[in-house]
């Protein structure tokens, strides 16, 4: 399943160079996280349980420099239960000029689900993988 969010860039979305700054991107593609599992019935049976998606890792690759009046069109997408693992599992994002195939920037996110009481990691469940499988298929 993949999901849009769409981002206006404004003034202060910008560096010294009128460009969108490399922090902000980082932002962007948090809000599109929060997009895509808002709605999810994933986020709210965890949230039940008090197990969160917490971020391990980013990576981000910028290939062209947004200005301010562009409108940003964030692809996020789980492509497959093979990128979900035991302990860790990818999500896969990228950023596009609104009406262009232009890649501003793209990024693999690295999360693993964490338990709020005991402050851990835990290990992917079996009841886990058949959710994040039904919002595949979405």
């Amino acid at each position: 399943m993949t999901k849009e969010t769409k981002i206006k860039v404004r003034g202060y979305h910008l560096d010294g160079y009128q460009h969108v700054n490399n922090a902000r991107y980082l932002e962007f593609f948090e809000e599109a996280r929060w997009a895509f599992f808002e709605e999810s019935d994933v986020l709210k049976m965890l949230q039940k349980k008090n197990i969160m998606f917490v971020v391990v890792n980013v990576n981000i690759n910028y290939r062209y420099p947004a200005s301010v009046g562009h409108t940003l069109v964030i692809k996020s997408k789980l492509d497959s239960l093979a990128e979900v693992g035991a302990k860790t599992s990818t999500f896969k994002q990228i950023i596009y000029l609104e009406g262009t195939e232009k890649v501003v920037c793209d990024a693999t996110v690295t999360f693993v689900l964490f338990d709020g009481k005991t402050q851990r990691a835990i290990a992917t469940t079996e009841e886990i993988r058949e959710m994040l499988a039904i919002e595949l298929a979405d």
